[in-house]
Protein backbone atom coordinates (compact mmCIF):
# COMPACT_ATOMS: atom_id res chain seq x y z
CA UNK A 1 0.00 0.00 0.00
CA UNK A 2 1.60 3.23 -0.62
CA UNK A 3 1.03 6.42 1.32
CA UNK A 4 -0.14 8.99 -1.17
CA UNK A 5 -3.53 9.82 0.25
CA UNK A 6 -2.61 10.60 3.44
CA UNK A 7 -1.19 14.20 5.28
CA UNK A 8 1.37 15.18 7.29
CA UNK A 9 -0.55 15.33 10.34
CA UNK A 10 0.05 12.62 12.63
CA UNK A 11 -2.26 11.23 14.89
CA UNK A 12 -0.29 11.71 18.19
CA UNK A 13 -0.39 15.53 16.97
CA UNK A 14 -3.95 15.69 18.02
CA UNK A 15 -6.26 15.93 21.46
CA UNK A 16 -6.14 12.02 21.52
CA UNK A 17 -5.73 10.02 25.16
CA UNK A 18 -2.70 7.60 25.41
CA UNK A 19 -5.27 4.33 25.53
CA UNK A 20 -6.90 5.33 21.60
CA UNK A 21 -2.95 6.49 20.17
CA UNK A 22 -2.17 2.60 21.56
CA UNK A 23 -5.20 1.01 19.36
CA UNK A 24 -4.15 3.44 16.17
CA UNK A 25 -0.29 2.32 16.57
CA UNK A 26 -1.38 -1.31 17.03
CA UNK A 27 -3.65 -1.16 13.59
CA UNK A 28 -0.79 0.41 11.60
CA UNK A 29 -2.33 4.07 11.54
CA UNK A 30 0.28 6.85 11.95
CA UNK A 31 -0.79 9.46 9.90
CA UNK A 32 -4.46 11.34 9.11
CA UNK A 33 -6.16 10.84 5.79
CA UNK A 34 -7.49 14.36 4.49
CA UNK A 35 -11.12 14.17 5.83
CA UNK A 36 -9.31 13.17 9.06
CA UNK A 37 -7.13 16.03 9.24
CA UNK A 38 -9.44 18.46 8.42
CA UNK A 39 -12.76 17.14 11.32
CA UNK A 40 -11.24 15.88 13.97
CA UNK A 41 -9.32 19.03 15.18
CA UNK A 42 -12.73 20.15 15.15
CA UNK A 43 -14.52 17.32 16.19
CA UNK A 44 -12.06 16.55 19.71
CA UNK A 45 -13.05 20.16 20.44
CA UNK A 46 -17.07 19.65 20.05
CA UNK A 47 -17.33 20.88 16.77
CA UNK A 48 -19.78 19.17 14.65
CA UNK A 49 -19.20 17.69 12.16
CA UNK A 50 -20.74 17.59 8.14
CA UNK A 51 -17.89 15.52 5.82
CA UNK A 52 -18.48 14.49 2.27
CA UNK A 53 -15.33 12.62 0.85
CA UNK A 54 -14.83 9.44 -1.31
CA UNK A 55 -15.43 5.99 0.11
CA UNK A 56 -12.55 4.00 1.57
CA UNK A 57 -11.07 7.30 2.77
CA UNK A 58 -11.36 6.64 6.80
CA UNK A 59 -14.51 8.34 7.50
CA UNK A 60 -14.98 5.79 9.93
CA UNK A 61 -11.80 6.40 11.80
CA UNK A 62 -12.64 9.68 12.25
CA UNK A 63 -16.18 9.30 13.72
CA UNK A 64 -15.40 6.29 15.83
CA UNK A 65 -12.02 8.57 17.21
CA UNK A 66 -14.15 11.61 17.89
CA UNK A 67 -16.55 9.44 19.67
CA UNK A 68 -14.13 7.63 21.91
CA UNK A 69 -12.68 10.73 22.72
CA UNK A 70 -15.75 12.71 23.66
CA UNK A 71 -17.08 9.67 25.90
CA UNK A 72 -13.51 9.42 27.90
CA UNK A 73 -13.50 13.59 28.54
CA UNK A 74 -17.10 12.43 30.17
CA UNK A 75 -16.52 13.20 34.08
CA UNK A 76 -19.92 13.06 35.02
CA UNK A 77 -21.57 10.49 37.35
CA UNK A 78 -22.20 7.51 35.98
CA UNK A 79 -25.47 7.61 34.25
CA UNK A 80 -27.57 5.02 32.16
CA UNK A 81 -26.77 4.25 28.75
CA UNK A 82 -26.18 4.40 25.74
CA UNK A 83 -24.05 7.42 25.58
CA UNK A 84 -23.17 7.26 22.10
CA UNK A 85 -25.49 5.90 18.90
CA UNK A 86 -23.72 5.26 14.97
CA UNK A 87 -26.47 4.80 13.19
CA UNK A 88 -25.59 2.91 9.27
CA UNK A 89 -28.05 2.73 6.41
CA UNK A 90 -26.68 -1.39 5.91
CA UNK A 91 -25.97 -3.93 8.50
CA UNK A 92 -23.26 -4.53 6.56
CA UNK A 93 -21.64 -1.45 7.64
CA UNK A 94 -22.60 -1.60 10.58
CA UNK A 95 -20.85 -4.69 11.53
CA UNK A 96 -17.85 -3.08 9.66
CA UNK A 97 -18.19 -0.42 11.66
CA UNK A 98 -18.36 -2.04 14.66
CA UNK A 99 -15.71 -4.40 13.95
CA UNK A 100 -13.17 -1.33 12.98
CA UNK A 101 -14.66 0.02 16.92
CA UNK A 102 -13.27 -3.12 18.26
CA UNK A 103 -10.10 -3.00 16.89
CA UNK A 104 -9.30 1.14 17.25
CA UNK A 105 -11.02 0.99 20.58
CA UNK A 106 -8.87 -1.98 22.15
CA UNK A 107 -7.50 -0.46 25.30
CA UNK A 108 -10.71 1.32 25.94
CA UNK A 109 -13.29 0.77 28.87
CA UNK A 110 -16.22 1.15 26.40
CA UNK A 111 -18.96 -1.65 26.10
CA UNK A 112 -20.55 -1.58 22.74
CA UNK A 113 -23.75 -3.06 21.19
CA UNK A 114 -24.14 -3.96 17.00
CA UNK A 115 -27.24 -3.70 16.45
CA UNK A 116 -29.25 -4.89 13.24
CA UNK A 117 -32.38 -7.50 11.66
CA UNK A 118 -32.39 -10.27 10.43
CA UNK A 119 -30.97 -12.44 13.37
CA UNK A 120 -30.31 -12.44 17.13
CA UNK A 121 -33.09 -10.96 18.26
CA UNK A 122 -32.94 -12.26 21.53
CA UNK A 123 -29.12 -11.78 21.54
CA UNK A 124 -29.54 -8.31 20.94
CA UNK A 125 -32.01 -7.56 22.98
CA UNK A 126 -30.13 -9.00 26.13
CA UNK A 127 -26.79 -6.49 24.85
CA UNK A 128 -28.30 -3.76 24.90
CA UNK A 129 -30.25 -4.26 28.13
CA UNK A 130 -26.76 -4.48 29.69
CA UNK A 131 -25.85 -0.91 29.78
CA UNK A 132 -23.73 -0.34 26.80
CA UNK A 133 -21.95 3.16 26.31
CA UNK A 134 -21.95 2.75 22.30
CA UNK A 135 -25.03 1.78 20.02
CA UNK A 136 -23.69 0.63 16.26
CA UNK A 137 -26.50 -0.12 14.12
CA UNK A 138 -29.84 0.87 11.95
CA UNK A 139 -32.34 2.30 12.23
CA UNK A 140 -35.25 -0.17 12.31
CA UNK A 141 -34.06 -2.69 14.78
CA UNK A 142 -32.84 -0.03 17.06
CA UNK A 143 -36.32 1.49 16.71
CA UNK A 144 -37.76 -1.86 18.01
CA UNK A 145 -35.94 -2.07 21.08
CA UNK A 146 -36.11 1.83 21.71
CA UNK A 147 -40.47 1.14 21.61
CA UNK A 148 -40.14 -1.62 23.79
CA UNK A 149 -38.12 0.30 26.89
CA UNK A 150 -35.01 -2.00 26.53
CA UNK A 151 -32.92 1.56 27.00
CA UNK A 152 -33.49 5.18 26.38
CA UNK A 153 -32.10 7.75 24.49
CA UNK A 154 -31.93 10.72 27.29
CA UNK A 155 -28.27 10.20 28.13
CA UNK A 156 -26.82 10.29 24.22
CA UNK A 157 -23.67 12.69 23.92
CA UNK A 158 -22.48 11.77 20.86
CA UNK A 159 -24.64 10.72 17.58
CA UNK A 160 -22.83 9.57 14.27
CA UNK A 161 -24.79 9.48 10.86
CA UNK A 162 -23.05 7.47 8.39
CA UNK A 163 -24.16 7.58 4.43
CA UNK A 164 -26.28 9.79 4.92
CA UNK A 165 -27.04 10.07 1.41
CA UNK A 166 -27.73 6.05 1.93
CA UNK A 167 -30.30 6.73 4.24
CA UNK A 168 -32.36 8.60 2.15
CA UNK A 169 -31.96 6.15 -0.94
CA UNK A 170 -33.26 3.27 1.11
CA UNK A 171 -36.50 5.35 3.05
CA UNK A 172 -34.61 5.55 6.15
CA UNK A 173 -34.87 9.01 6.96
CA UNK A 174 -38.74 9.22 8.86
CA UNK A 175 -36.37 7.06 11.52
CA UNK A 176 -34.25 8.79 11.52
CA UNK A 177 -35.86 11.92 12.77
CA UNK A 178 -37.88 9.76 15.60
CA UNK A 179 -34.75 8.54 16.58
CA UNK A 180 -33.15 12.26 16.51
CA UNK A 181 -35.75 14.04 18.37
CA UNK A 182 -35.56 11.43 21.69
CA UNK A 183 -32.16 12.69 22.08
CA UNK A 184 -31.33 15.68 23.94
CA UNK A 185 -30.84 19.07 22.29
CA UNK A 186 -28.32 19.18 19.24
CA UNK A 187 -26.09 21.82 21.45
CA UNK A 188 -26.01 19.31 24.38
CA UNK A 189 -24.36 16.45 22.41
CA UNK A 190 -21.96 16.37 19.53
CA UNK A 191 -23.17 15.55 16.56
CA UNK A 192 -21.12 13.88 13.24
CA UNK A 193 -22.99 13.35 9.26
CA UNK A 194 -20.73 11.84 6.85
CA UNK A 195 -21.74 11.00 3.03
CA UNK A 196 -20.23 10.59 -0.02
CA UNK A 197 -22.37 13.49 -1.35
CA UNK A 198 -23.52 16.62 0.86
CA UNK A 199 -26.62 17.01 -1.47
CA UNK A 200 -29.28 19.91 -0.57
CA UNK A 201 -31.96 17.11 1.43
CA UNK A 202 -28.87 15.83 3.08
CA UNK A 203 -27.53 19.82 4.20
CA UNK A 204 -31.14 20.52 5.36
CA UNK A 205 -30.98 17.38 7.65
CA UNK A 206 -27.78 18.71 9.17
CA UNK A 207 -29.08 21.90 9.64
CA UNK A 208 -32.26 20.76 11.58
CA UNK A 209 -30.86 18.49 13.96
CA UNK A 210 -27.25 19.26 14.59
CA UNK A 211 -25.47 22.54 16.28
CA UNK A 212 -24.34 24.87 13.28
CA UNK A 213 -22.24 22.05 11.71
CA UNK A 214 -19.06 22.94 9.98
CA UNK A 215 -19.40 21.42 6.37
CA UNK A 216 -16.15 19.67 5.36
CA UNK A 217 -15.81 18.56 1.56
CA UNK A 218 -12.93 16.69 0.19
CA UNK A 219 -12.74 17.77 -3.26
CA UNK A 220 -11.50 15.36 -6.30
CA UNK A 221 -10.51 16.17 -9.78
CA UNK A 222 -12.33 12.85 -10.32
CA UNK A 223 -15.34 11.11 -9.48
CA UNK A 224 -13.70 7.66 -9.47
CA UNK A 225 -10.12 6.98 -8.31
CA UNK A 226 -7.07 7.83 -10.24
CA UNK A 227 -5.88 4.33 -8.52
CA UNK A 228 -8.64 2.26 -9.99
CA UNK A 229 -7.37 1.01 -13.63
CA UNK A 230 -10.36 0.89 -15.83
CA UNK A 231 -11.46 -1.00 -18.80
CA UNK A 232 -14.01 -2.73 -20.69
CA UNK A 233 -14.46 -5.52 -23.35
CA UNK A 234 -17.24 -5.73 -25.88
CA UNK A 235 -18.66 -8.76 -25.71
CA UNK A 236 -22.03 -10.56 -27.35
CA UNK A 237 -24.08 -12.29 -24.88
CA UNK A 238 -22.97 -15.52 -25.84
CA UNK A 239 -19.34 -14.53 -25.31
CA UNK A 240 -19.71 -13.11 -21.77
CA UNK A 241 -19.13 -16.89 -19.48
CA UNK A 242 -16.27 -17.36 -22.11
CA UNK A 243 -14.80 -14.16 -21.77
CA UNK A 244 -15.01 -14.11 -17.67
CA UNK A 245 -13.22 -17.21 -17.51
CA UNK A 246 -10.50 -15.75 -19.98
CA UNK A 247 -10.12 -13.29 -18.21
CA UNK A 248 -9.90 -14.83 -14.55
CA UNK A 249 -7.02 -16.68 -16.15
CA UNK A 250 -5.28 -14.27 -17.68
CA UNK A 251 -5.17 -11.83 -14.42
CA UNK A 252 -5.62 -14.55 -11.91
CA UNK A 253 -6.75 -11.87 -9.30
CA UNK A 254 -5.96 -11.65 -5.60
CA UNK A 255 -9.55 -11.15 -4.74
CA UNK A 256 -12.45 -10.30 -6.51
CA UNK A 257 -15.71 -8.79 -6.76
CA UNK A 258 -17.91 -10.11 -9.73
CA UNK A 259 -20.81 -7.52 -10.02
CA UNK A 260 -24.17 -8.57 -11.79
CA UNK A 261 -28.03 -7.27 -12.13
CA UNK A 262 -29.94 -10.14 -10.97
CA UNK A 263 -29.72 -12.93 -8.69
CA UNK A 264 -30.65 -15.26 -11.35
CA UNK A 265 -27.87 -13.86 -12.94
CA UNK A 266 -25.70 -14.89 -10.25
CA UNK A 267 -26.70 -18.27 -9.85
CA UNK A 268 -25.97 -19.25 -13.30
CA UNK A 269 -22.87 -17.86 -12.92
CA UNK A 270 -21.66 -19.17 -9.90
CA UNK A 271 -22.79 -22.91 -11.62
CA UNK A 272 -20.42 -21.98 -14.37
CA UNK A 273 -17.73 -20.67 -12.99
CA UNK A 274 -18.01 -23.76 -10.15
CA UNK A 275 -17.84 -25.98 -13.33
CA UNK A 276 -15.14 -24.78 -14.40
CA UNK A 277 -12.49 -25.47 -11.36
CA UNK A 278 -13.48 -21.50 -9.62
CA UNK A 279 -14.12 -21.69 -6.03
CA UNK A 280 -16.94 -18.84 -5.47
CA UNK A 281 -19.50 -17.09 -3.20
CA UNK A 282 -22.86 -15.49 -4.31
CA UNK A 283 -23.99 -12.49 -2.37
CA UNK A 284 -27.62 -11.05 -3.08
CA UNK A 285 -30.43 -9.36 -1.09
CA UNK A 286 -32.08 -12.72 0.01
CA UNK A 287 -28.84 -14.40 1.47
CA UNK A 288 -29.90 -15.19 4.94
CA UNK A 289 -27.92 -12.99 7.40
CA UNK A 290 -25.63 -15.70 9.25
CA UNK A 291 -24.97 -16.99 5.66
CA UNK A 292 -24.11 -14.08 4.11
CA UNK A 293 -21.40 -12.98 7.29
CA UNK A 294 -20.00 -16.32 6.91
CA UNK A 295 -19.29 -16.05 3.36
CA UNK A 296 -18.04 -12.52 3.95
CA UNK A 297 -15.51 -13.81 6.76
CA UNK A 298 -14.46 -16.62 4.44
CA UNK A 299 -13.66 -13.84 1.38
CA UNK A 300 -11.67 -11.89 3.70
CA UNK A 301 -9.61 -14.39 5.28
CA UNK A 302 -9.00 -15.92 1.36
CA UNK A 303 -10.77 -19.04 1.82
CA UNK A 304 -13.01 -17.93 -0.97
CA UNK A 305 -11.14 -15.20 -3.83
CA UNK A 306 -14.19 -14.97 -5.88
CA UNK A 307 -17.69 -13.05 -5.04
CA UNK A 308 -20.59 -12.86 -7.36
CA UNK A 309 -22.65 -10.03 -5.66
CA UNK A 310 -25.47 -7.94 -6.74
CA UNK A 311 -25.59 -4.31 -5.92
CA UNK A 312 -26.52 -5.38 -2.03
CA UNK A 313 -22.62 -5.68 -1.48
CA UNK A 314 -21.50 -2.23 -3.66
CA UNK A 315 -21.47 0.48 -0.42
CA UNK A 316 -20.92 -0.29 3.35
CA UNK A 317 -18.45 -2.69 2.75
CA UNK A 318 -14.58 -2.56 3.68
CA UNK A 319 -13.00 -5.24 2.34
CA UNK A 320 -9.12 -4.99 2.28
CA UNK A 321 -6.98 -5.71 -0.92
CA UNK A 322 -9.98 -6.43 -3.13
CA UNK A 323 -7.26 -6.20 -6.49
CA UNK A 324 -10.35 -6.28 -9.18
CA UNK A 325 -13.81 -5.27 -9.43
CA UNK A 326 -15.87 -7.15 -12.73
CA UNK A 327 -19.01 -5.79 -13.95
CA UNK A 328 -19.82 -8.67 -15.60
CA UNK A 329 -23.50 -7.04 -16.18
CA UNK A 330 -23.28 -3.07 -16.34
CA UNK A 331 -24.87 -1.13 -14.14
CA UNK A 332 -28.25 0.37 -14.86
CA UNK A 333 -27.21 3.29 -12.33
CA UNK A 334 -24.29 5.69 -13.00
CA UNK A 335 -23.76 5.90 -9.29
CA UNK A 336 -23.92 2.38 -8.88
CA UNK A 337 -20.50 2.00 -11.14
CA UNK A 338 -18.64 4.07 -8.98
CA UNK A 339 -19.91 2.58 -5.90
CA UNK A 340 -18.92 -0.80 -6.88
CA UNK A 341 -15.45 0.06 -8.48
CA UNK A 342 -14.82 2.01 -5.31
CA UNK A 343 -14.53 -1.93 -3.82
CA UNK A 344 -11.42 -1.56 -5.01
CA UNK A 345 -7.93 0.63 -4.58
CA UNK A 346 -8.86 1.26 -1.09
CA UNK A 347 -7.04 3.52 1.62
CA UNK A 348 -4.41 4.00 -0.81
CA UNK A 349 -3.50 0.81 -2.49
CA UNK A 350 -4.35 0.04 -6.13
CA UNK A 351 -6.66 -1.57 -8.64
CA UNK A 352 -8.54 -2.84 -11.61
CA UNK A 353 -12.00 -2.31 -12.48
CA UNK A 354 -13.19 -4.45 -15.55
CA UNK A 355 -16.38 -4.05 -17.40
CA UNK A 356 -18.15 -6.14 -20.50
CA UNK A 357 -20.51 -3.60 -22.36
CA UNK A 358 -22.94 -6.12 -23.57
CA UNK A 359 -25.81 -6.31 -25.93
CA UNK A 360 -28.07 -5.62 -22.99
CA UNK A 361 -26.44 -3.05 -20.68
CA UNK A 362 -24.60 -1.50 -23.32
CA UNK A 363 -26.67 1.54 -23.19
CA UNK A 364 -25.66 2.26 -19.79
CA UNK A 365 -21.64 3.28 -20.67
CA UNK A 366 -22.33 6.78 -22.69
CA UNK A 367 -23.97 7.82 -19.03
CA UNK A 368 -21.19 6.25 -17.04
CA UNK A 369 -18.64 7.69 -18.71
CA UNK A 370 -20.27 11.37 -18.37
CA UNK A 371 -20.75 11.27 -15.12
CA UNK A 372 -17.37 10.20 -14.27
CA UNK A 373 -15.93 12.37 -16.55
CA UNK A 374 -13.33 10.14 -18.53
CA UNK A 375 -13.53 7.72 -21.79
CA UNK A 376 -12.98 4.48 -20.28
CA UNK A 377 -10.73 2.30 -22.50
CA UNK A 378 -11.79 -0.61 -24.63
CA UNK A 379 -9.63 -3.62 -24.51
CA UNK A 380 -9.69 -6.42 -27.97
CA UNK A 381 -10.80 -9.60 -27.32
CA UNK A 382 -8.68 -11.79 -28.09
CA UNK A 383 -8.76 -15.61 -28.74
CA UNK A 384 -7.05 -16.63 -25.41
CA UNK A 385 -9.66 -14.56 -23.73
CA UNK A 386 -12.53 -17.02 -24.91
CA UNK A 387 -11.30 -20.48 -23.64
CA UNK A 388 -13.65 -23.78 -24.04
CA UNK A 389 -16.15 -23.80 -21.42
CA UNK A 390 -17.16 -26.34 -19.05
CA UNK A 391 -20.83 -26.15 -19.04
CA UNK A 392 -22.40 -27.67 -15.69
CA UNK A 393 -24.55 -30.51 -15.06
CA UNK A 394 -28.36 -29.55 -15.81
CA UNK A 395 -30.30 -30.38 -12.53
CA UNK A 396 -33.73 -31.88 -13.01
CA UNK A 397 -36.62 -29.93 -12.58
CA UNK A 398 -37.55 -30.11 -8.84
CA UNK A 399 -41.19 -30.17 -9.89
CA UNK A 400 -40.67 -33.38 -12.43
CA UNK A 401 -39.72 -36.73 -12.42
CA UNK A 402 -37.05 -37.92 -14.46
CA UNK A 403 -37.83 -39.14 -17.81
CA UNK A 404 -37.65 -43.00 -18.88
CA UNK A 405 -36.08 -44.86 -21.43
CA UNK A 406 -38.33 -43.69 -24.06
CA UNK A 407 -37.76 -39.88 -23.04
CA UNK A 408 -41.57 -40.28 -21.50
CA UNK A 409 -42.26 -39.33 -18.16
CA UNK A 410 -43.71 -41.59 -15.98
CA UNK A 411 -47.61 -42.45 -15.88
CA UNK A 412 -48.97 -40.98 -12.88
CA UNK A 413 -50.66 -43.48 -10.61
CA UNK A 414 -54.67 -43.48 -10.49
CA UNK A 415 -56.46 -42.63 -7.34
CA UNK A 416 -58.69 -45.40 -6.11
CA UNK A 417 -62.14 -44.28 -5.32
CA UNK A 418 -62.72 -43.38 -1.60
CA UNK A 419 -64.91 -46.61 -0.43
CA UNK A 420 -67.78 -44.84 2.01
CA UNK A 421 -70.24 -46.72 4.19
CA UNK A 422 -73.49 -45.69 4.32
CA UNK A 423 -73.44 -44.17 7.77
CA UNK A 424 -70.52 -41.70 6.50
CA UNK A 425 -72.88 -41.00 3.36
CA UNK A 426 -75.87 -40.53 5.51
CA UNK A 427 -73.31 -38.13 7.53
CA UNK A 428 -72.54 -36.22 4.72
CA UNK A 429 -75.83 -36.13 3.05
CA UNK A 430 -78.32 -35.16 5.23
CA UNK A 431 -80.67 -34.79 2.33
CA UNK A 432 -80.66 -38.84 2.30
CA UNK A 433 -81.67 -39.36 5.86
CA UNK A 434 -84.71 -40.57 6.75
CA UNK A 435 -86.17 -37.40 8.23
CA UNK A 436 -85.34 -35.94 4.63
CA UNK A 437 -86.21 -38.99 2.73
CA UNK A 438 -85.27 -37.57 -1.42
Amino acid sequence: MNTTHLTQTRFSNLELSDSILRGLTEAGFTHCTPIQDRSLPLSLRDKDIAGQAQTGTGKTATFLLATFQRLINDESEKIKNPRAVILAPTRELAIQIHKDALQLGKYLNLKLALIYGGTDYKKQMDTIKSNVDIIIGTPGRIIDFYRQGAFTLDNVQVMVLDEADRMFDLGFIKDIRFLLRRMPPADKRLNMLFSATLSYKVTELAYEHMNQPVLIKIETEEVTSKAIQQSAFCPSNEQKIPLLLGVLKKYAPQRSIIFVNTKRCAERLNDYLNANGFVTAVLSGDVPQEKRQRLLTDFQENKIRLMIATDVAARGLHIADVSHVINYDLPQEVEDYVHRIGRTARFGASGEAISFICEEYAYSMPDIETYIGQKVPIQPITADLLPEVVKPERKPHPQKPARNNQGKYPEKPKKKPVQRNKSSQAATNPASTPENPQ
